[in-house]
């Protein structure tokens, strides 16, 4: 189970399963509701002046929790990543309920630990699972593992995503729905750099030769600031001549709704 207990003061208070915890949240910038829930954490992770776990040991070196029917495989990192964006909650549900019953063949970019490519798998479609990270690629195949879907059609890639996609490209390979997360800055797995600013327009020109002739979706979702919803709608409405674009704000729900990043979604 997860659950945004309270934020405020650019900090939140989460429940991963039985532990709690708190971290940075720069769009946190109001006063916490009940300053008192804030006492009986189980750890604390800040960036300023350094990255750095306070109580990170009295924590288990990992645990598991349920989110959606899913499992996951949940271990604090020394960025204070758990494995796990559970604001795209609502997205992997949007992505299975758009997939289910079409066999459709779906390519999950900057997969990570594997939400999306679960919920897409357990919803009958065939995916690729591609990240820069082996060891992300790793944790995602043990999440599939967990969820006993470790023997559905999954394609496991580690590569860098732009190499990867100009060489889908050249093999005239389809996909019938796309799914992105680009960081702001990355490298592949022999030191590619990534750039969002620069690699934007190449990046989802090379998704769009890749969709089949009867797409279903492109899902973009980001965690840059000034990525805007407004700017995430221009770049898929000067991508795609045709076809809708919704695009918002990608929201924790609480009793104070935390804004954790922006999302853009192409129908066709």
């Amino acid at each position: 189970m997860y659950s945004l207990i309270d934020s405020g003061f650019e900090e939140k208070l989460e429940r991963f399963g039985k532990q709690t915890l708190i971290r940075p949240s720069s769009a946190a910038v109001w006063k916490p509701s009940d300053p008192k829930l804030w006492k009986n954490a189980h750890a604390h992770f800040t960036r300023t002046p350094a990255n750095k776990w306070t109580g990170r040991e009295k924590l288990p070196k990992s645990w598991e929790i349920e989110l959606s029917g899913l499992t996951f495989r949940i271990e604090p990192s020394d960025f204070g990543h758990l494995g796990i964006f559970p604001e795209h909650e609502s997205h992997w549900l949007w992505v299975e309920e758009k997939l289910q019953g079409k066999k459709a063949n779906v390519l999950n970019l900057f997969a990570y630990t594997g939400a999306a490519t679960l919920a897409a798998a357990r919803a009958g479609a065939s995916v690729c699972h591609l990240d820069a990270s082996k060891p992300m690629v790793e944790w995602a195949r043990e999440n599939a593992n967990l969820n006993n879907l470790n023997d559905r059609p999954i394609r496991w890639i580690v590569d860098d995503v732009m190499k990867f996609l100009r060489r889908e490209v050249r093999r005239e390979r389809k996909y019938d729905a796309i799914l992105l997360d680009p960081p702001t800055f990355g490298r592949g797995p022999n030191g590619e750099l990534f750039k969002i600013e620069s690699e934007m327009g190449e990046l989802l020109d090379l998704c769009k030769k890749l969709l089949s002739d009867k797409p279903l979706f492109l899902l973009l979702t980001c965690h840059t600031p000034g990525f805007t919803p407004t700017v995430l709608q221009n770049l898929l409405k000067q991508t795609f001549a045709r076809g809708e674009v919704e695009a918002g704000e990608t929201l924790i729900e609480a009793k104070i709704p935390l804004p954790a990043g922006t999302y853009a979604r192409w129908l066709p």
